[in-house]
């Protein structure tokens, strides 16, 4: 008899990977330059120099143990201290490392906060369409119940009406994500503080704290002048979720953090619960080099013209076609609306002529696309025809 969820899971692939590996087989049959994959979050800058740097020495300069062997299970102190020391310098508040809590990417980080959120079958997640697709997953795996607060499809913030009637006794914690996968949109400063309002009224209504998950792994990625707010000042209760992959590009080395700042409420237990459930799920500790890295890169920002370029290129380019979309302030995803209303039609249409794009579906959002535009700039120029000519066909029909 085997586990039934995990069965599941195993045998049904998510839609962006199941895409991702149609997209490796038709690279193989028709040729690398004849497919226009657009479907992965996968970083297509270089890592920044200093990472290199960093490896190198690290590699040159460390004992074999500080390198290969275990830390502590909350992490390795100088990374922590490092940390801490960018946080307490960009927002202007005192952060230290018993703040944090390294991780294997922000993925652990966010399954170890909802295990010590989770009090019971009875309890309630909150996630806000459209969503990252695997929080399912993780809350399914911890027990809990997924609620789904629906997109408000003017602006893609947070709809905070919607919220407030998803809130119930049993919601234990918030799962936000901003910039936000897939939309690439940006909460504004108004919307936190309306979402913030709500959930203190709702906490003193049920008679204990709703946690905010903030899931920031796009947190560098933020273009021109656009403000994104630092969660915790809005609202204490605010636990980061931080990965590392995509600002230094280094998604497959699978390192970051969780943050729980001084202002929460019971910060010691909550860091204390949260580092037990790692515990529960056998993080035995994050990598060691890669946390000798990040001690030394914990301040190093990436470089984003060339996302922005791609940015202008891609929407320029469809929004000239005729499709509607999102414009993106972070993140390097393009929010597009099916131009025939379905998005599975459409992505199997798009498929075809060896397009691969992500319909939203599973990000409780139908009826959209997620473009991701972390690609060469060239792929970006000799896909427009394509996605012309999808275009076109999808209105014929």
């Amino acid at each position: 008899m085997l586990n039934q969820q995990a069965l599941y899971y195993g045998k049904v692939k998510s839609g962006i990977r199941q895409l991702f590996e149609i997209g490796r087989e038709k690279k193989r049959i028709f040729g690398e330059e004849n497919v226009f994959d657009f479907s992965l979050g996968n970083p297509s800058v270089p890592p920044p120099e200093e990472v290199k740097a960093a490896f190198l020495d690290a590699l040159e300069t460390q004992a074999p143990l500080s390198l290969h062997g275990y830390t502590t299970a909350p992490g390795d102190n100088e990374c922590r201290d490092a940390i801490a020391k960018d946080f307490t310098e960009r927002y202007g508040e005192e952060f230290t490392r018993w703040n944090f809590y390294m991780t294997c990417g922000a993925t652990a980080a966010i399954i170890s906060c909802l295990k010590a959120f989770v009090t019971g079958p009875e309890s309630e997640v909150v996630v806000l369409a459209p969503y990252f697709p695997e929080y399912r997953t993780f809350i399914d795996s911890c027990g809990a119940k997924t609620i789904v607060v629906p997109p408000d499809f003017e602006s893609f913030q947070i709809n905070l009406a919607a919220l407030e009637d998803k809130l119930t006794v049993n919601t234990r914690c918030v799962i936000i994500n901003t910039p936000n996968n897939p939309t690439g949109v940006i909460y504004t400063r108004e919307n936190l503080e309306g979402m913030a309002e709500i959930l203190r009224a709702k906490s003193k209504e049920f008679g204990h704290p709703i946690y905010v998950i903030s899931d920031e792994p796009y947190r560098e990625l933020v273009y021109g002048d656009c403000e994104l707010p630092f969660i915790p000042r809005i609202y204490n209760n605010t636990i980061i979720c931080y990965s590392f992959s995509k600002c230094l590009s280094i998604p497959g080395d699978r390192i970051g953090y969780m943050c729980a700042p001084s202002c929460m409420d019971d910060v010691d237990d909550v860091m204390a619960a949260t580092a037990g459930a790692a515990r529960c799920f056998a993080y035995v500790c994050a990598p060691a080099i890669m946390q000798q890295v990040i001690k030394r890169c914990a301040a190093v920002r990436p470089d984003l013209a060339p996302y922005e370029f791609n940015r202008a290129l891609i929407y320029e380019g469809l929004t000239k076609i005729g499709y509607e979309c999102v414009y993106p302030d972070g993140a390097f995803y393009l929010f597009i609306k099916a131009p025939n209303g379905n998005s599975k039609l459409f992505s199997a249409m798009a498929q075809d002529e060896n397009l691969l794009i992500v319909p939203a579906d599973e990000f409780g959002c139908p009826g959209y696309l997620r473009v991701s535009y972390c690609v060469d700039a060239d792929m970006i120029e000799s896909s427009l025809p394509v996605f012309q000519k999808v275009f076109e066909r999808c209105k014929n029909r």
